[in-house]
């Protein structure tokens, strides 16, 4: 059995709230493995939580629990929600924060969390963080079986999926995320290296879902009025101060300066459009 639990929110680090909720994890799992994959989302964006999932949840074990804690409606009927998909488990708000992550599942099992005996016994209306949500992921990592923790949900929430449309050789996508290099993450994925001047595009999001093939020194990436020529291997493929294309770790083309900032060199904003001209 994994009894980790991989834990996602808004909450950074300079407040008790991650440590009172790992506190609250420790004391009913004291076996449990808790790794942080970010608390520095920023503050209410459920969207920005919703692809920062997708892009880590594949790097861990299977029966890995995720704890997901981007909830604006704390306190509303927003339902709480645990998730069985494939081989993980997501704890979280039903407020499309697991969107994304589903999508790459064909089996997913939702539930409402209405089993209050699991709870903490005082409920506080503004942190379900470490009142429901940590004591059931706790519970779930211990080995507890999803029907206990909850009640079977139809539906839950879904977001707008990410805009990624294919028109003859030209995809359009739109900006993401924004890392803290200034880096400019986009929809337009995933893509992987076949050759040296040769990618293939998989698109994840959008209704065209065929493959696409890509030559990388003949694409072009438009972004307002800016564009560039080729798609590159590494930051370095260009000089100090350059602007480029390529392929970033998660598999989705990206916009970066060498050793710069692209969201304050081109003026864009998460949401902005981009497109592709895949020089095929």
């Amino acid at each position: 059995m994994n009894n980790t639990i991989a834990i996602l929110t808004d909450f950074g680090t300079k407040d008790i709230y991650v440590g009172t909720m790992k506190g609250v994890i420790h004391r009913i799992a004291p076996q449990a493995v808790v790794i942080d994959i970010t608390h520095h989302i920023e503050a209410q964006n459920v969207r920005q939580a919703a692809f920062s999932l997708m892009d880590s949840y594949r790097h861990f074990a299977a029966g890995t629990t995720f704890l997901v804690v981007v909830d604006p409606g704390v306190g509303t009927i927003r339902k709480p929600i645990a998730v069985k998909a494939g081989d993980y488990l997501f704890v979280a708000p039903d407020n499309g924060v697991l969107s994304y992550v589903l999508t790459d599942f064909d089996d997913v099992q939702p539930v409402e969390l209405t089993n209050q005996e699991l709870w903490l016994p005082e409920t506080s209306a503004t942190f379900h963080g470490r009142d429901v949500f940590a004591p059931v992921a706790a519970h779930l990592a211990s080995g507890m079986a999803l029907e206990e923790v909850g009640t079977p949900l139809e539906h839950i929430v879904a977001l707008p999926m990410p805009e990624l449309s294919v028109s003859g050789k030209r995809v359009r996508g739109e900006i993401v995320h924004i890392d803290r290099f200034g880096n400019l993450l986009t929809s337009i994925g995933q893509m992987r290296w076949l050759a040296i001047d040769k990618l293939t595009l998989d698109p994840h999001f959008g209704e065209n879902r065929e493959p696409l093939p890509v030559r990388a020194q003949e694409a072009k990436v438009k972004i307002h009025t800016t564009e560039i020529d080729g798609i590159s291997h590494a930051y370095a493929d260009t000089p100090r101060g350059g602007l480029i294309a390529l392929i970033g770790s998660n598999g989705y083309l990206e916009i970066a300066v060498n050793q710069g900032n692209a969201a304050s060199v081109l003026d864009v904003v998460v949401g902005d459009h981009l497109d592709l001209l895949t020089g095929s």
